[in-house]
């Protein structure tokens, strides 16, 4: 007897994965938090709360949380028919910029698909690898599509990496892991019939779709 099978693509598998990985991470970072909360609370520890200690706890599991949904977007799994406004793409590039080293602002109104909020994360990721050092990222959105101008004082440039937004990469060099990003860029890009162009050099980066 034939049974029939669902077929999934290598790139749906990765976008289920991510998925996984980031649903499994948030659980424990909560409890964390909630643990960080009852201390702040008891009578027992008066003014712990103010220590630097806890804040320094506290601070980090927020950052983890908000970079968390970010991952979420980035590498998890997107149906076109989900929305997202404004105000919710922000805080996703907000989780970008927790550590602190970047600066995005996001111009844009209404609301858009959960296909181009994830371009959009994957495009700030690329940039934050050109800027290591920190900087500022601006993110325009307009009838042409999505422009994002990045400033710093130092970056990293990297032609060959940069490459792989032309689906020329894979022939120039490898991925690490930690750059994997460019490569689902490129993916997403694809797939969405769109042409990424852009410009890093030693004082700032350009790239627009």
């Amino acid at each position: 007897m034939k049974h029939d099978t669902m077929r999934i693509t290598s790139g749906d598998l990765t976008q289920l994965l991510g998925s996984r990985l980031c649903h499994d991470l948030v659980s424990p970072l909560g409890a964390i938090g909630n643990g960080v909360e009852l201390l702040e609370m008891a009578p027992d520890f008066p003014g712990i709360g103010n220590s630097p200690e806890l804040r320094l706890i506290a601070e980090s599991v927020a950052a983890a949380r908000m970079r968390i949904q970010a991952f979420r977007m980035a590498f998890g799994q997107s149906h076109g028919d989900q929305r997202l406004s404004r105000a919710e793409l922000t805080g996703l590039a907000e989780g970008i910029s927790a550590q602190g080293r970047l600066k995005i602002e996001l111009d844009a109104e209404g609301d858009f698909a959960r296909s181009e909020a994830r371009m959009v994360m994957l495009a700030l990721m690329c940039l934050e690898t050109a800027l290591p050092w920190g900087g500022r990222i601006m993110v325009l959105h307009g009838s042409a599509g999505w422009r994002f101008v990045a400033e710093a004082g130092r970056t990293k440039p990297d032609p060959a990496l940069w490459q792989w937004l032309d689906g020329q990469g894979d022939r120039v060099r490898a991925l690490s892991p930690s750059e994997v990003h460019f490569a689902l860029l490129a993916e997403a890009l694809q797939r969405a019939g769109r042409q990424a162009r852009y410009e890093v050099d030693e004082q700032g980066a350009e790239l627009t779709f």
